[in-house]
């Protein structure tokens, strides 16, 4: 199993670290690389294991037969992985992410 970031996907993640400090989230900023690699490191290991839901319409434009799966990181936030599953010509699965959301911007549509 592999699991590949678009690169729009990680150039967010990494945007994401000084928002998180910034915006006082984290009170240090090595805390808020720590988070970000940690949700990167969930998605990585765990996605394979993850129930995957099939999002509505409005998230078909990020790929044919995209699916999505819930990572949540505390009481508060839960992040959403979506991606497309394929499997190459050795049958590795390969799941390719194509965009990230939380819960605070973006649950009410799901």
């Amino acid at each position: 199993m592999k699991v590949i970031f678009e690169p729009e996907v990680q150039e967010y993640l990494d945007r994401l670290i000084p928002v998180l400090y910034e915006k006082g989230y984290f009170g240090f900023v090595d805390a808020a690389i720590k988070y970000v690699d940690d949700l990167i490191d969930d998605i990585q290991s765990n996605l394979h294991e993850k129930r995957h839901k099939r999002p509505p319409d409005r998230y078909k434009k990020y790929g044919k037969d995209i699916h999505y799966a819930a990572f949540t990181k505390n009481k508060r936030t839960t992040w959403y992985a979506f991606f497309t599953k394929y499997q190459n010509e050795n049958n590795e699965i390969i799941y390719l992410i194509r965009y990230i959301g939380n819960n605070h911007t973006y649950a009410q549509y799901l």
